[in-house]
């Protein structure tokens, strides 16, 4: 189906926001990838991405987890949507962002797809990170999602 409006379109994007919770550690920690695309290439980010047609958004925040991490099985709960004007390169660009959480038992990474690397950061020594992604991690402590030191 194709179709032509006269007015500019925005773009959607999905995030996930996954938290390694360690039972033998106070320090929870969040999964970053390391970006092999432009915009932001060979910088860290949230595994995330652009949903299919046929897909929910949660859905296709699932997806580009596993496509990215070969993280599974976490549910994940829409946190926010981000829509900062110039928060994306490629123009307008609005990010729908699901958080969920994971133990050590399945927190074993395999960067794929868009992702040149994947791994666990605890949130006080966090790489430089790409769009507007500390913003996003630091709403999630400011609503108490996860806090960090528990």
């Amino acid at each position: 189906m194709s179709f032509t409006y006269e007015y500019p379109r925005m773009l959607v994007t999905v995030d996930a926001l996954v938290f390694l919770v360690d039972e033998q550690s106070s320090t929870p920690k969040v999964l970053l990838i390391k970006r092999k695309n432009d915009p932001y290439c060979n910088q860290y980010a949230l595994p995330g991405g652009f949903p299919e047609m046929d897909e929910l958004l949660v859905q296709a925040a699932t997806r580009e987890l596993y496509e990215e991490t070969g993280i599974q099985n976490i549910e994940l709960q829409q946190m926010a949507t981000f829509d900062a004007i110039h928060r994306d390169s490629r123009g307008r660009n609005i990010s729908v962002v699901f958080y969920g959480f994971t133990s050590t038992i399945n927190s074993t990474l395999k960067a794929g797809d868009d992702a040149f690397e994947a791994g666990w950061f605890t949130l006080d020594a966090l790489p430089p990170l790409a769009f507007d992604h500390k913003s996003i991690i630091d709403y999630a402590l400011s609503k108490g999602i996860i806090k960090n030191n528990q």
